[in-house]
């Protein structure tokens, strides 16, 4: 389970220093898609049914806000509809219409939910719509799902038409209106949906906020379930045809998309769990904290064993010169003594006759002085790095070559 953790913790990582391209992709893919779907099932007018317009309408709406997508879909479809027939442009147009004014009004900022449903209800999955939308947002969010439903059973009477004008030409404009607003709105299986839609959302709401422990997965399993047994129930009373495969396996794909929304929205350690009571001069606050579940992306650390070093390169000959002017240095100093011996010889013949002991010469009382003066001072400490100790025992060793060298010349 760490693991699992882990993972999310790097995508919302990388999510969080992308965000702007994520969601500019996303909403390519999601106009690409629908412009896409609504030329298949309709097609009325051949010159918008190109795929390099649907190319083009969503590139111009990735760079555009969500609910200017909504509007360029719904131009693109009443344009195919006015193609159709007039009498389906009116209807379609008096439909939208009423569905803005209770989008707006209500849901505006939920564009993504109205485009998303026809696709789920093309791929199999409606149930993925109310399951995702009962642990993201509020129970305001059944307008724009129903109006995407709406929308999808208007494409799916429209992509009838179409195949059946093919073959037998066009009616009457009140035909066609009496025909088409009877084929929406008096849809069974439309508003089966939709009430198996509401019972099912407000089931995975209710629960999710309870203060149940495991409350979100008892809700998105309790709602799956509620949407099969309600679509069952509904399509038996109806008399409406649906298939249970599709319906069982739409709900299972529903709870492990709801399942990923917990992991990302409401990740909690229940078994941290702690109830606090507070008061003040009014109430009683009995309160439930949970911890959230906060994991930390190992990084990887990378640590030099073996480092290879530099190796320093000694020049001989300039260690013989060196050991030649040293050697010349100490034979300056030992004449230096010498001749300093000597001097002192001389001055010990010219000193009076008196006894030794009582006799100092000005240099050792100059000496004297100064170390009466002068604060005593312990051995400096010799520092010695590795290489200088090196560079040393090389010197001496050929020292001692060159002086052995020059007793055999001898």
């Amino acid at each position: 389970m760490d693991n699992i953790y882990v993972i999310r913790e790097r995508i919302e990582a990388v999510y969080g220093k992308h965000s702007k391209s994520f969601n500019k992709a996303f909403q390519f893919i999601l106009a690409m898609i629908t412009f896409t779907m609504i030329n298949q099932n309709t097609g009325f007018m051949k010159s918008l049914s190109s795929p390099v317009i649907s190319l083009g309408l969503a590139v111009v709406a990735t760079f555009l806000p969500p609910a200017v997508l909504v509007v360029l879909a719904t131009i693109l479809l009443l344009a195919h509809t006015l193609a159709a027939s007039i009498g389906i442009f009116a209807v379609s147009a008096l439909i939208f219409l009423i569905m803005y004014i209770f989008y707006i009004r209500l849901a505006p900022k939920m564009a993504f939910v109205v485009l998303l449903t026809p696709i789920a209800f093309a791929l199999k999955i409606p149930f993925v719509l109310p399951v995702a939308c009962a642990l993201i947002y509020t129970p305001v969010s059944l307008v724009p799902m129903g109006c995407g439903t709406v929308v999808y059973y208007m494409m799916e009477y429209l992509k009838k038409i179409s195949a059946a004008s093919k073959t037998s030409g066009s009616k009457a404009m009140l035909a066609e209106i009496s025909t088409y607003v009877q084929k929406v709105f008096q849809n069974k299986e439309m508003w089966l949906y939709i009430v198996a839609f509401i019972i099912g959302f407000f089931i995975i709401y209710t629960i999710r906020r309870q203060e149940l422990d495991h409350a979100w997965k008892i809700g998105i399993i309790a709602g799956a379930i509620a949407n099969v047994v309600v679509t069952a129930m509904g399509s038996i009373a109806l008399g409406v045809n649906t298939s249970y495969g599709p319906l069982i396996i739409g709900n299972i794909v529903a709870a492990v998309a709801g399942l990923v929304l917990e992991l990302f929205l409401f990740s909690v350690d229940y078994a941290r769990s702690e109830r606090l009571q507070f008061e003040d001069d009014e109430y009683y606050y009995y309160v439930k904290a949970i911890p959230k579940v906060a994991m930390t992306t190992p990084e990887k650390t990378v640590k030099k064993i073996n480092e290879r070093q530099k190796t320093e390169i000694i020049d001989a000959e300039a260690v013989k010169r060196l050991s030649q002017d040293t050697a010349e240095e100490e034979t300056k100093a030992i004449d230096l003594e010498v001749h300093a011996g000597h001097g002192q010889k001389r001055e010990a013949e010219r000193k009076p006759s008196y006894g030794d002991a009582d006799y100092r010469s000005p240099a050792q009382i100059r000496a004297s002085q100064v170390r009466k003066h002068s604060p005593k001072r312990g051995p400096a400490p010799k520092k010695h790095d590795m290489k200088d100790v090196d560079k040393m025992l090389l010197t001496q060793s050929l020292e001692n070559e060159f002086h052995a060298g020059n007793r055999r010349k001898r």
